[in-house]
């Protein structure tokens, strides 16, 4: 009995020391979780660990003039467009512009081969010698002046004419005296009314030949002309918009080789409301852009319809775009047309404007830490952004503010 005592008793004191040893190790646990956070505790209440102040600069928020706008949508479009084509049939040489090559008005741009029009050249100059020398000028001379009393023709026919005319006088004499019969006197006025016929006729194949002159004249200028306009040339400052023609191709008199437009300035064509068409006027300056391009580029309105659309009641306006090589025509405008020039605004920056999710912001200056405001905006310009509401005359706004947040402590620095 004993034995089997002492069994059951070896058990229960392993158990005792067992659960000895447990409390022991939580105790030491308590210890150290205690030591741990009473220096966590102190390291939180250190000095110089705290963040410094972000330095910002700020814009005050100002009333300056900004206008009374008309908005309107449009197209930019080539002030000038012309299309460059031969001026007379021929097979194209060679063509010296490609798309979108810039080129000067004058220039030449394509070549017609030329050899059949030097030798028209050719042709007419040798017929112009002709008709001079049958004038009786030298054939290599430029003056085309002469007096038809002075050729040979007419000096001829005014002699023989002369001597008729001395004749029939001597004739009526002697018919007077009775000497001469009736039948010869008829016989030499005849003849004095037929010199008079040929001295005519004299004059008037000069005058002819004058005439022949001129034409000849005339057709050398023309194929020297035509020879000249083998050569095409460009009408206007611009770009090429389109290449039409290829070298070895024959083209007919007036077929297009290039398409050319002029880029600058561009014409503005929008449309403007029936209820805004009267505030329009000539001369009003024009804020356009176009999307992709931040820049906001300055027109004027140069051009009014005299009538209102009437399928949909819009008054189309032409403005001139001062283009610094960015815009192209065909781009879609958004226009504003400065219909008062003195009206103010509360305005900022608009470096000074944050979006986010659809909301606009900015943040301003207070207490020494940063605010966000939500804003209400109007128009915009090139540097500024009308203020509708959210923000007063006199508040500083924080330009370029990146990732700052409300709360965050921030220094201005000038």
């Amino acid at each position: 009995m004993l034995e089997t005592a002492s069994r059951y008793i070896r058990p229960l004191k392993s158990i005792r020391f067992i659960a000895g040893l447990s409390f022991c190790a939580l105790a030491l646990l308590a210890a150290a979780c205690k030591s741990d956070y009473q220096g966590g505790s102190t390291r939180q209440i250190q000095p110089g660990n705290s963040k410094a102040a972000r330095q910002v600069k700020t814009a005050r928020v100002e009333e300056t003039p900004f206008g009374e706008t008309v908005t309107a949508n449009g197209t930019l479009a080539a002030f000038d467009q012309s299309t460059a084509g031969v001026k007379v049939a021929g097979r194209l040489s060679s063509i010296s512009v490609d798309l979108g090559s810039v080129v000067r008005r004058g220039q030449i741009i394509a070549q017609i081969e030329p050899n059949d029009y030097k030798l028209r050249v050719q042709q007419s100059e040798a017929a112009l010698s002709q008709a001079r020398a049958r004038l009786g000028l030298s054939p290599d001379g430029t003056d085309d002046k002469v007096s038809a009393e002075q050729t040979g023709t007419v000096r001829q026919a005014k002699a023989q004419l002369d001597e008729a005319r001395l004749n029939r006088e001597r004739a009526v004499r002697l018919v007077e005296q009775g000497v001469v019969a009736k039948a010869d006197f008829d016989a030499t006025d005849a003849a004095f009314k037929v010199a008079q016929s040929r001295y005519q006729d004299a004059l008037e194949e000069i005058r002819n030949r004058q005439a022949l002159l001129a034409q000849r004249r005339s057709e050398l200028a023309l194929a020297r002309q035509q020879l000249a306009d083998t050569a095409v040339s460009a009408p206007l400052d611009g770009i090429v918009q389109l290449k039409r023609a290829s070298v070895g191709e024959y083209l007919a008199a007036g077929a297009p080789v290039v398409d050319i437009v002029r880029m600058n300035p561009l014409r503005l064509r929008a449309e403007v409301s029936e209820r805004d068409a009267g505030t329009v006027r000539f001369g009003q300056n024009v804020r356009v852009s176009v999307e992709g391009d931040s820049k906001v580029y300055i027109g004027q309105i140069k051009r009014l319809s005299p009538v209102i659309t009437q399928q949909n009641r819009m008054l189309m306006v032409e403005a001139d775009v001062q283009n610094d090589g960015n815009l192209r025509p065909g781009s879609f405008a958004k226009a504003e047309i400065v219909t008062n020039d003195a009206r103010m605004a509360v305005t900022v920056p608009n470096n000074a404007i944050v979006t986010f999710a659809g909301i606009e912001k900015v943040i301003v200056v207070q207490n020494g830490k940063a605010l966000e405001k939500p804003i209400t905006t109007g128009r915009r310009s090139g540097d500024w952004t009308e203020i509708i509401a959210g923000v007063n005359v006199g508040d500083q706004v924080i330009v370029d503010p990146g990732n700052l947040q409300s709360g965050m402590a921030v220094e201005v620095v000038q």
